[in-house]
């Protein structure tokens, strides 16, 4: 008797990479990036699904003195291995600033998956400009400078230092005034 072929699915997990690239990075750089890390995932045997250059934004915070960066972001099946290859890849590259991966799904199917060739189409956006890498953050949200506070001097004992019992008796009474 021969036993029949039984096709075993292929499992594998699925995983969203988002990686920050410096804002002054040019064309050839993110197109160089986004191949290395489409080839990474297929010499790990994984799957791309999808990748999509999102541009540049502001950050949340200042990171290696930017405030600005572009956006990347890889959709793609496999296993825990290739999410450390992966990222062993992005530390190494001096113009990705930051990179996150979050694992979507713990058990699909990789077979199962179609994937449209033109998600995984990596378009680059164009180089920043001297003004776009220099405009103040104050500027970017939307945000005026708010004028500081008046405050009251504070009582100072005859030697010169702050009167602390004086303050809060100066504080308790305001606040009888305010009630």
């Amino acid at each position: 008797m021969t036993q029949a072929a039984v096709a075993v699915p292929r499992r594998a997990r699925e995983y969203e990479t988002i990686y920050v690239l410096r804002p002054d990075v040019t064309r050839e750089a993110q197109e160089r990036i986004a191949a290395r890390v489409s080839e990474t995932v297929a010499r790990e045997g994984g799957k791309l699904t999808n990748l999509e250059n999102w541009g540049r934004r502001q950050l949340a915070y200042t990171v290696s003195k930017f405030r600005r960066g572009v956006y990347v972001y890889v959709r793609y099946l496999g296993n825990g291995a290739l999410v450390a290859e992966l990222e062993r890849n992005l530390r190494m590259l001096d113009d990705v600033l930051k990179y996150q991966t979050v694992q979507l799904r713990a058990d699909v199917d990789i077979d199962s998956v179609e994937v449209a060739p033109e998600n995984v189409q990596f378009e680059a956006v164009e180089p920043a400009t001297e003004a776009e890498l220099e405009e103040p953050i104050e500027r970017l949200l939307g945000l005026e400078q708010a004028p500081e506070r008046e405050r009251a001097p504070r009582p100072e004992s005859e030697e010169g230092d702050v009167d602390l019992d004086a303050e809060e008796a100066a504080v308790g009474e305001a606040e009888e005034e305010e009630s």
